[in-house]
């Protein structure tokens, strides 16, 4: 009979300690994941996604040593995890229309994986190299480029939703485009030498 009455103060503390830390981290965190994600819904997703994780970990029983900067990992995961499936779902959007009027996909202009193991292994480095050049770009300059090349937002949506101005975003994006142009260029070219 002690032990229960053990273990539910147990439980009650521990539930006490997370409800502290959701209510002294949620705006902050909510600030640093709107910073990086235009879209007011994938927001919310990320932040419960995260406290989530929170809860589970520390039902666990997983040490976290700094409770705040684990959060912050946490989220930037998320917000990783978040672009890297856009830019997959992306490869099945519409990027172009041919000549003959048929929409073109992202994935019609890489080689095609079932071409052989040479095309497959073509394609996979391609967008490989596409997710880490994206990754090296500053939040704000990645951010723009996803919302509006893989998410289809136009720079007036992306402006109401980050309060940036609209030139303030042509500019990140062109910023954004110059580096990856620059980055991918070399892929580009060992593969054309082929």
């Amino acid at each position: 009979m002690q032990e229960a009455l053990i273990v539910n103060q147990m439980e009650g503390d521990q539930d006490r300690r997370i409800s502290e830390t959701i209510n002294l981290e949620r705006t902050r965190l909510r600030n640093f994941i709107r910073k990086r994600v235009p879209d007011q819904r994938d927001v919310e997703d990320i932040l419960q996604d995260v406290f989530y994780e929170l809860i589970e970990a520390l039902r666990l029983m997983q040490p976290i040593e700094y409770v705040g900067a684990w959060l912050f990992r946490v989220a930037r995961n998320r917000i990783t995890d978040l672009f890297r499936k856009r830019t997959s779902e992306a490869l099945s959007d519409p990027i172009a229309v041919a000549e003959n009027g048929d929409a073109l996909l992202l994935e019609d202009l890489l080689p095609s994986a079932e071409a052989g193991p040479e095309a497959a292994y073509a394609q996979t480095v391609l967008l490989e190299e596409l997710d880490a050049a994206l990754n090296e770009l500053p939040a704000e300059q990645r951010d723009v480029f996803v919302a509006h090349e893989l998410d289809g937002y136009s720079f007036k949506e992306i402006a109401a939703q980050t309060g940036n101005s609209v030139n303030t975003l042509l500019s990140r994006k062109h910023y954004a485009v110059l580096h990856l142009r620059r980055r991918l260029q070399a892929i580009y070219d060992e593969f054309t030498k082929r």
